[in-house]
């Protein structure tokens, strides 16, 4: 099998690698080498750290991946010089000395919001029984209660980090918005999309964790962001 391209996948808040296991195979399917980073959740500077050294650790051209706070990372570790484009799926797309936190206020405040607490550390996670209903809708019951319970949660700081220069102004980019989302506004993710003129934005009738429940078409919008930085 030749390797076209790696693709690196971020995950956000809440959640791992794991919630790209209906992603990863297609990809890997189509000759791509794939990874997927284990983010710490500790601060958004050791989150793109972690991601920068995975992308490094790779010879040749790089697609970077991210989910909902992912994308708060990628938009840093995009800049590294073989980082050739930036797909976001369902994720903060800030400019320079924006917060994740900061994105959240521009509109009233999702539904999702309500189901975040800190645990004894201060560690932020979403409620359990209410992770399928706010995070994950569209998935089965036996998919949810594994995303739920597996939850990694992440530090308020990391939040309220502001980034910095967004690799999204000198790399392509591409949008994947979600209709039902409860934990970033869809008007919030359209916005993202028409600020970053991405080259492609679609809009899907999922909740929040897309690339787990609506995998097909999220695999698709890679493969097609993936083919046209190999053309």
């Amino acid at each position: 099998m030749s390797t076209k391209l790696n693709i690196v996948l971020v995950h956000g808040a809440f959640g791992d690698g794991s919630h790209w296991k209906y992603v990863i195979p297609t990809l890997v399917a189509n000759g791509y080498n794939v990874r997927a980073v284990q983010l710490p959740l500790t601060s958004l500077d050791e989150d793109v750290q972690r991601t920068s050294d995975m992308v490094s650790s790779l010879e040749g051209s790089t697609l970077l991946v991210g989910h909902s706070y992912g994308g708060m990372v990628i938009t840093q570790s995009g800049n590294l010089p073989s980082v050739k484009g930036l797909v976001y799926i369902a994720a903060f797309a800030p400019e320079s000395g924006e917060s994740a936190g900061g994105l959240l206020q521009l509109r009233e405040a999702p539904e999702g919001a309500a189901a975040i607490a800190p645990g004894p550390s201060g560690y932020l996670y979403v409620n359990y029984d209410k992770y399928h209903d706010v995070f994950c809708q569209g998935v089965s019951e036996d998919d949810a209660i594994v995303m739920s319970l597996s939850q990694k949660p992440i530090t308020g700081a990391a939040f309220g980090a502001p980034s910095g220069e967004p690799a999204w102004k000198n790399k392509p980019s591409w949008y994947q918005v979600s209709n039902n989302d409860k934990m970033i506004p869809p008007a919030t993710e359209t916005f993202f999309a028409e600020r970053i003129k991405a080259q492609k934005t679609i809009f899907l009738d999922a909740g929040h964790a897309s690339m787990a429940s609506n995998a097909n078409e999220v695999t698709a919008l890679i493969l097609e962001a993936a083919a046209s930085l190999t053309e």
